[in-house]
């Protein structure tokens, strides 16, 4: 039986396991898909453990997303360009680092029908997964991007990888049309601490988190007259092409699967 995994730390929160093992038993795959909590030091192993099969494939998740890099063989244009790999496959005797994350978001906002070209967009946080957010808002043609991270540095680092970032002081805000949530701040109920009163109406307020489906971030975004929409299907829009890479078949997408990410 083969075995895949999801890689980070934390990991406690993660619903890949479940999902992933409901779509190999649906299409009927000799396999198992689990989570697994890493410190860095140990990431070396865990890829070579894919190197020899004992692993088949792995997911990567916060903060590894780009540690993993140097240990692989090849990158697909898109992880090359973000610096951001979420997930590993193993072909023709190669490493390849893939980039779901992008088409999950680009997927994920067009199903919510909010059009971004020519909005302002306001990005809370700079790591693990905005590199991907940032390419694909991007191509869907916005007029500005904005990153507002509690470590400066980190989001000035950004600025290497694209052109046209505006860095905002952490605490401050801005006239935006769309707000993400990219921190892991709302992962066990905590605020973010910026005072949504005066942003106006009908603007989105997007977070990455689907795991509590409703953070205080969307909470208030909701409150005060704004479209507000959890991470749910971009996580699922980016498992379903890691689930390609894998095993070269497209699981369907529909009400059943997104029930699997309700909480128990």
């Amino acid at each position: 039986m083969k075995k895949y995994l999801v890689i980070g730390n934390p990991i406690s929160h993660s619903l890949s396991p479940k999902l992933q093992n409901y779509w190999l038993k649906q299409h009927n795959i000799n396999a198992i898909y689990d989570k697994l909590k890493l410190e860095e030091k140990e990431i070396e192993g865990i890829i070579q453990d894919i190197r020899k099969q004992k692993i088949a494939g792995c997911n990567v998740t916060v903060p590894f997303k780009k540690k993993v890099i140097p240990f692989l063989d090849k990158l697909s244009i898109q992880a090359e360009q973000t610096q951001s790999v979420n997930t590993i496959i193993f072909e023709k005797g190669n490493l390849i680092g893939h980039n779901t994350d992008i088409v999950g978001f680009d997927k994920a906002i067009k199903s919510l029908n909010f059009n971004m070209k020519g909005k302002k967009i306001l990005i809370l946080g700079a790591g693990g997964v905005v590199p991907s957010i940032v390419f694909a808002l991007k191509k869907m043609d916005v007029s500005e991007i904005t990153i507002s991270n509690r470590t400066k540095q980190k989001a000035e680092n950004l600025k290497i990888l694209f052109k046209n970032l505006n860095i905002l002081e952490w605490g401050n805000l801005l006239d935006f049309d769309a707000i993400i949530n990219a921190t892991s701040l709302g992962l066990n109920n905590e605020k973010i601490n910026l005072d949504f009163s005066k942003v106006g109406k009908n603007k989105l307020f997007y977070d990455v988190i689907y795991n509590p489906a409703e953070t205080n971030f969307l909470k208030e975004g909701k409150q005060f007259g704004n479209t507000s929409e959890n991470g749910a299907k971009m996580f699922v829009y980016q498992a379903l092409e890691a689930f390609k890479l894998w095993h070269g078949v497209e699981p369907e997408i529909n009400f059943e699967t997104l029930k699997l990410l309700k909480n128990d």
